[in-house]
């Protein structure tokens, strides 16, 4: 693991970059941050190469007025872990489908983000993520649930990519893409909703790296219509870039990235995460930030494999608060719905 931060992870990096160099070891170059994703990230996950240590996944939600969507397709190199999970605001019912696949048999995984398909094929579950002109075709079947939604990339908007580097053979490359459009259908039970335009919202996290056994990360992010008509989302992280330089953190304003560089203090409870009594606002604070989450709804999701234990706690609610732009300028945030989660891996 770092000790000191690495100053290159502050770098934004502008042309297109190998996340490994030919041994397959971390290539120096590819430490930094871009706007837009410009790292090949093909070697992951190919080769014998730090085996159980590859993991890559595609995870994508959809936040409506009405309902939480959210599909995964990953191979952490021993099983493909997917999922299909449906939260219904108004009542807090969840339907959740999930499929763990030895070996991840069945799980298809392009090597670089929008360079193929990523799907996932079973008799209760399947998951296909499409690359088309203009954004990504989200659609995945269960027993309950169908959905057929298109998260638009509209032009100029910029996707928030980070390299973290633990070391030379640690290491991540994530893109968090917020505030896509969505538009579409999701059928529960037979009934159709169809996702209201303008106020349905997607969010990418692509993921390709390499591992540390264990490992404990916050993640949150949240997008609003503001009044003036202007769109605004934040994206944080915290505690799984600690001490790496590195940082996921930024503001999202009509497309265009402010990223913020500093770890930023998370402040919350976990042991009132189960208790549904206990009302929760999580504080996120640190320079030019000051965010409070509140929770509406809490997923718990746990796993005991004793070889691989899962613990996850991921919170469905509000943001609001200011955060500094790229031109130390405040930006309200009012009530940015998104999610805030703390997750505990041992993989």
């Amino acid at each position: 693991m770092a000790s000191t931060p690495n100053a290159a992870a502050r770098v934004e990096i502008t042309d297109p970059v190998s996340l490994t160099n030919p041994s397959g070891g971390l290539n120096p170059s590819a430490v930094g941050w871009t706007r837009t994703p410009l790292h090949d990230t093909d070697a992951i996950g190919t080769t014998w190469t730090s085996f159980m240590r590859n993991k890559r996944w595609e995870y994508w939600a959809v936040v409506t007025p009405t309902h939480i969507i959210s599909l995964t397709v990953s191979n952490i190199d021993y099983a493909g872990v997917c999922a299909l999970f449906v939260l219904d605001r108004a009542t807090n019912t969840e339907i959740n489908t999930e499929l763990v696949a030895p070996l991840a048999w069945g799980v298809t995984l392009p090597g670089t983000l929008d360079g193929g398909v990523a799907s996932v094929k079973s008799r209760g579950l399947d998951i296909t993520i499409t690359p088309e002109e203009g954004g990504t075709r989200l659609q995945a079947r269960s027993a309950r649930v169908s959905i057929d939604i298109f998260a638009a990339l509209p032009k100029g908007h910029e996707r928030l990519g980070v390299v973290v580097p633990w070391s030379e053979w640690v290491f991540q490359y994530t893109v968090k893409d917020i505030g896509l459009p969505a538009t579409g259908t999701v059928t529960i039970d037979g009934t159709e909703i169809a996702l209201p335009p303008g106020q349905s919202w997607a969010t990418l996290d692509h993921g390709r790296g390499r591992w540390p056994r264990s490992i404990t990360w916050n993640w949150g992010t949240g997008v609003e219509t503001q009044p003036s008509g202007r769109v605004v989302g934040i994206q944080v992280g915290g505690k799984w870039t600690d001490g790496t330089g590195a940082t996921e953190n930024s503001l999202l304003v009509d497309g265009r990235v402010s990223k913020i560089h500093d770890e930023l203090q998370w402040t919350y409870d976990i042991k009132d995460l189960s208790d549904k009594t206990v009302e929760k606002v999580w504080k996120i604070t640190g320079d030019g930030v000051d965010l409070k989450f509140r929770v509406e709804h809490v997923r718990e999701a746990h796993t005991d494999l004793k070889i691989i234990t899962s613990k996850t706690w991921q919170c469905f609610g509000a943001w609001s608060g200011t955060v500094k732009d790229e031109n130390g300028k405040d930006v309200v945030i009012e009530a940015a719905y998104g999610w805030a989660e703390h997750v505990e891996q041992y993989w």
